[in-house]
Parts: structure tokens; sequence; C-alpha cells
């Protein structure tokens, strides 16, 4: 079998599984029905993903190509704050749209984060670096990005697994809502000059820590310093 045969394969139980992810749920499909409505054998199966677990694992690795791709096609705009909306948009849309991908990606399940979410913390870091130069973040970009990301998998999971419970109308807007002006400010934050001025520096100095004329062991100490100062 040629090398592009074997990627067909490939991606045919990828597909095949995926479809049978979305209508049935994890937790039922089998082996045997990937075999089947892909029309291979088991071995097949194992030779290009090695168990159940390696399957699911490259579906989640399909589903972030997926969700990423939404992200890639839009560059930064002029408004970093618009552009954190739409991620959390884009974000809860994905979930509700690719609820079996969502739970492999994102679940409970998972105790590691999938490699491939590295890509989407660093666009949303490249975000929060940006308005934390422009002053507009009210704690570290790092603690921004851990926040505002529980908040969005917390609340589309719950929008996943509970569709119909009251309350759920709005239910991503106010929790957006609530979460940015935790996270943010419209203006530039007063009241800690100094600190301010840490929280910029330190924001720059991670988004652009290859540009920096100092040692690992300098930079480490520098950053370091103004997280206490911020």
């Amino acid at each position: 079998m040629s090398s592009t045969n074997r990627r067909s394969t490939r991606q045919l139980i990828l597909d095949v599984t995926a479809e049978l992810l979305e209508r049935l749920g994890a937790e039922v499909v089998s082996i045997r029905d990937v075999c089947q409505a892909a029309e291979v054998t088991a071995p097949t199966v194992y030779h290009h993903f090695g168990d159940k677990k390696g399957l699911f694992e490259a579906v989640a690795t399909e589903g972030f190509d997926r969700y990423l791709a939404n992200k890639r096609s839009h560059g930064p705009s002029e408004d970093p704050m618009e552009d954190l909306r739409r991620g959390w948009q884009n974000h809860v849309e994905f979930g509700l749209a690719h609820p079996a991908f969502y739970g492999l990606m994102f679940g409970a399940g998972r105790t590691t984060r999938h490699p491939a979410a590295k890509e989407g913390d660093e666009i949303l870091q490249a975000i929060l670096a940006r308005l934390a130069e422009q002053g507009r973040l009210r704690v570290l970009p790092e603690q921004a990005a851990r926040t505002i990301h529980a908040a969005a998998v917390g609340t589309t999971s719950l929008l996943i697994s509970d569709p119909g419970a009251p309350g759920n109308e709005g239910l991503s807007d106010r929790t957006r809502d609530a979460v940015f002006a935790a996270v943010t400010t419209q203006e530039p934050a007063a009241g800690d000059p100094l600190g301010e001025q840490a929280r910029t520096l330190l924001a720059t100095l991670v988004a652009r820590q290859g540009e920096v004329p100092l040692t690992p062991g300098e930079l480490g100490i520098f950053l370091e310093l103004l997280r206490k100062l911020g």
C-alpha cells in the first residue's frame, strides 16, 4: 500500500470516529464500531493508532486542527479587547457545534493538557500582552489567561452537558462580561503607577523574550522582580 493510501486510510478512520463520537458519545463508541463504519479491520486501526486511547487522542488532535483553523484565519485587529471577545465566542461556539471533539480536547477525563492546546494558549497570551502594554490588565497576563481559560471551558462544558437548563440563556455572555471585568479595564488602571508599569513591562518581556539581550538567568531574575512589583 502506498504512503498516500496509508494516509487516506488513517484520515478515513479519524473522520469515521469523529462522526461516531458526535452521534453516540465517547462512552459508547468501540473499536468494533469504528471498524464496521470505516470498513477496515481492527489490526488496521491498531496499526495507525495503537489502541483506543491513541485513536481518541488523534481525534482530539483533529479537533484542535479544526478549532485553531478559525483562530489562525483572524489576524490581530486594532483592538485587542475585541480580539479577546471574538476568541471567547469562537471557543464557546466550537464546543456547542462539536461536543464530542470538545470533550476529548478539554473534558474532565483528560489528566494532562493536549500538546496542541499550546498554540491556543499562545494566541490568548499575545492578546493579553497587547492589553497589558496598553495598561488595560488588572492582573498579570498569566493570571488573566488562566482565569479566562477556566471560565470559558467551564461555561462551554456546562452548556454542553445541560443545554436546556433554566438560566442558560445568555450564560456565556454574562460569564464573559463578569470575567473580563475582573481581569481587564476599559482604561489604564489608576492608583498604582509602579505596579502598572511593572505589569506592562512584564507582559512585553514575556511576549518578546527572544529579543531581550539578557542571559536566561538574568531574565528569570528580572521577571521575578517584575512579578513581585506587579
